[in-house]
């Protein structure tokens, strides 16, 4: 990564900005207990990822469909009806959803050098919701609506290029998700900074493991935090 080259820093939002793990967890332990279920935080999120992945999959759908159809894979993997205000439970959560601590600080630090990109899969409307918490103005939003296409495809990060104008090599991407974020936007040539946050998954959060090869997998920068990325960024 040739830091002097950089202009802009994109970010993953939800996992690595917000704290999505303490918006899904409830939502979905919520509906299992009432249904009788019991589950551990990790198996939550374990179960989340891979539904989410089956529901993006294929031809592109919203995300509050995505997530009407994740409750709906709970609801099937464990024998119960999910009524339609349980379908609609884990989307109408999202306004709800916080920044970790060290975001909002950090990204105003870091816009003081960098122009800031969100690629990010969700829907414009629920995006609108979470940007007022994040107190900063962004350079350029790209979401799975405006792609018709959830990460990783290319798709998404070729977008937030052309929308910049810049180059692969200009660009640091930032993000939770090594599946999602980190190996297609180093398969495009793009810096990444993998941001391991503290998760009831350990390295993994609430996503799918990517089973890419080690060399396709490894970021530029793995740091715990945003606030490390700050300092790591400035020495």
């Amino acid at each position: 990564m040739n830091r002097s080259r950089l202009l802009a820093i994109s970010f993953d939002c939800y996992g690595t900005l917000i704290d999505w793990e303490a918006g899904i967890v409830p939502v979905i332990r919520n509906i299992l207990a009432k249904h009788g279920h019991l589950l551990s935080d990790a198996s939550i999120l374990e179960l989340y990822a891979e539904f989410e992945a089956e529901a993006e999959s294929g031809s592109y759908r919203t995300y509050r469909e995505v997530l009407e159809c994740v409750v709906a894979s709970f609801a099937h993997k464990f024998d119960f009806d999910a009524g339609k205000s349980e379908q609609r439970s884990l989307h109408e959560s999202i306004p709800n959803w916080r920044p970790f601590a060290d975001t909002v600080e950090a990204l105003h630090q870091l816009q003081k050098t960098y122009k800031l990109v969100i690629i990010s899969n969700i829907d414009d409307s629920l995006f609108a919701d979470t940007r007022k918490h994040l107190e900063v103005d962004f350079d350029a939003v790209i979401t799975a609506e405006q792609a018709r296409s959830y990460k990783p495809s290319l798709n998404n990060f070729q977008l937030a290029l052309t929308t910049m104008g810049i180059t692969s090599d200009q660009l640091l991407h930032a993000a939770q998700s090594v599946y999602h974020d980190v190996v297609p936007a180093k398969s495009l040539g793009i810096a990444t900074a993998w941001v391991n946050r503290r998760s009831a998954r350990p390295g993994v959060g609430a996503v799918i493991r990517s089973t890419a090869s080690e060399d396709d997998t490894k970021p530029d920068l793995t740091v715990p935090d945003l606030a490390s990325l700050v300092k790591a960024l400035s020495v």
